[in-house]
């Protein structure tokens, strides 16, 4: 039977748990954006852009958890000063930056070329190309996979757990072996988990269907 009394103590550690995992997500997912999108534009140069290729295959090919628990190791053991939220974070967006760039890539290619070919014949500086041009028009198109991978990292959250983050699951693996009640502790992480991802998805559709071009 579901227990009220451990249910009481469990919400407001779960709580902390779930700003956590909102931290690390919200932080992790700029970074996937703002890395993702540097990518995109150097896989464009022709000496750079295939090492960058390869690293980024690299990343995708290769589990996220496998990478939180080696630079957990490799880069905690030599900057002991970075908190394992902070290592976390930052290799969840450079996880999902991998990603990103796919994305951005694809919104970049969907450019109509006679775009490309005005900005040229106009002598457009590269920064103006890129700005009011280009980003514009291939950031539109690529809003809905963009907000996928944001509920996608919230999901994966949950492996920051293997490097001792406070977050959700971990809160509530340790107080469920404490009282030996399981059950309510996990229920209770799907739930928070849903009361997050659906507001966000519906949001995500709303932002799709005002600024995605059709």
């Amino acid at each position: 039977m579901w227990d009220v009394e451990f249910t009481q103590i469990l919400i407001p550690a779960l709580l902390k748990g779930l700003w956590v995992t909102v931290q690390a997500t919200v932080f992790g997912y700029a970074l996937a954006l703002v890395l993702g999108l540097a990518i995109a534009i150097v896989r464009r140069a022709p000496v750079v852009g295939p090492a960058v290729f390869v690293v980024m295959e690299f990343i995708r090919t290769t589990p996220l958890l496998i990478q939180l628990v080696f630079v957990f190791f490799a880069v905690g053991g030599v900057m002991t000063s970075l908190s394992p939220l902070v290592i976390g974070t930052v290799v969840l967006g450079v996880h999902y930056a991998a990603y990103t760039a796919e994305v951005y890539r694809s919104g970049i290619e969907g450019v109509a070329k006679g775009q490309w070919e005005a900005c040229r014949a106009l002598s457009l500086p590269q920064y103006r190309v890129w700005g009011a041009v280009v980003l514009p028009q291939a950031i539109r198109k690529v809003i809905p996979a963009l907000g996928n991978y944001l509920i996608a990292m919230f999901k994966d959250t949950p492996l920051l757990f293997a490097i001792s983050v406070p977050e959700m699951l971990s809160v509530a693996n340790g107080l469920g072996g404490q009282y030996f009640r399981s059950f309510e502790a996990f229920t209770l992480v799907g739930a928070a988990f849903l009361l997050v991802s659906v507001p966000s998805a519906v949001i995500i559709r709303r932002l799709e269907r005002r600024y995605a071009a059709v």
